[in-house]
């Protein structure tokens, strides 16, 4: 026996909603510092509570367009939500395990290490140094390439504030002073921060573009482009419709031409012509063939003696000969 729906039931399955009517579109941004609210992609939600905390990852060739960063994956925490914007905040990188695998081969040495920082506005940062040395080194050296890398790590962190590692971070200024201090104590043949964390939150500044300014800014770019847009679309509109003007001009110029070529053609060819001399009458006693049909034709030339073969025309020849 079927179980009976009660008139409840019914009426809260016709009451409820679809959840995807609900959900909107938010524009997911940059952190402020260093990078001005950049637009980096885009996320669905019912509401602000279930934007914020989101980790929205995407490589460094699509962040900035830097291909020979394409095995860098950045990651970002919402934090916030403005109206449709979801503001971010940079929780650290790390390079793609294929990548690292590459790098690391037989009689080759590996230093890596972990290291905390704290910036100048409070933020405390892991990191993760890569080192890879052209052959296999000492336990000693290793320790020595350790210590200096950490030193270099830990003393530009300390006059650094977190937007400024932000940026050594994925320009490779890091690295570069990192090579330069441990080339000495062993040649290197690639170095790299693998890994970055944000662990704790420091202090915000509070100076830079505000979030209307960056939405006035976009809107008269956009605008711009718009513009700009429309005004190529409009010049190749009339370079098009000029090329179509002159090569109707050039037709009929070669039209005049061509009919100017033959009008005196036809001038000079008007005066040689002669007259055509009109055709001697037929004598009055000849019999007048033309008038006659086929059959008759052919009894005339079977009189004749002649062939009765061919068209009208022909006969009629035959029987002028």
């Amino acid at each position: 026996m079927a179980k009976k729906i009660s008139a409840k039931a019914r009426a809260a399955a016709r009451k409820q909603r679809d959840k995807w009517k609900t959900k909107r579109w938010y524009t997911i941004r940059a952190p402020r510092h260093p990078w001005d609210f950049k637009r980096i992609g885009e996320t669905i939600g019912e509401s602000d509570d279930h934007i914020v905390g989101r980790v929205y990852e995407m490589t460094q060739q699509e962040f900035d367009g830097n291909f020979s960063k394409m095995h860098v994956v950045m990651r970002f925490r919402v934090t916030e939500c403005v109206g449709q914007d979801a503001l971010t905040t940079f929780i650290g990188h790390h390079h793609q395990t294929d990548h690292t695998r590459r790098q690391i081969r037989r009689y080759r040495g590996k230093v890596d290490d972990v290291v905390d920082v704290v910036s100048t506005d409070g933020y405390l940062i892991r990191m993760k140094p890569l080192i890879i040395t052209q052959q296999r080194i000492q336990t000693s050296v290793k320790q020595d390439m350790r210590t200096r890398t950490r030193e270099i790590i830990v003393a530009f962190a300390a006059k650094s504030t977190y937007a400024q590692i932000q940026t050594a971070l994925l320009d490779g200024k890091l690295e570069e002073e990192i090579e330069k201090g441990v080339k000495s104590i062993y040649p290197v043949r690639s170095l790299a921060i693998r890994k970055s964390q944000l662990l704790q939150d420091g202090v915000v500044p509070s100076d830079g573009p505000t979030l209307d300014e960056i939405h006035s800014k976009e809107q008269r770019e956009a605008a711009e482009h718009k513009a700009k847009k429309a005004a190529a679309l409009a010049a190749a509109m009339a370079e098009e419709e000029a090329e179509m003007s002159g090569e109707d001009a050039d037709v009929s110029d070669e039209e005049e031409d061509a009919s100017e070529e033959v009008a005196p053609a036809v001038e000079e060819a008007a005066p040689a012509a002669e007259p055509a001399e009109p055709a001697p009458e037929p004598a009055s006693d000849a019999p007048d063939y033309s008038s006659m049909t086929v059959a008759e034709l052919k009894e005339l030339l079977k009189a004749a003696g002649k062939p009765v073969s061919g068209k009208k025309a022909d006969l009629i020849a035959r029987l002028h000969e």
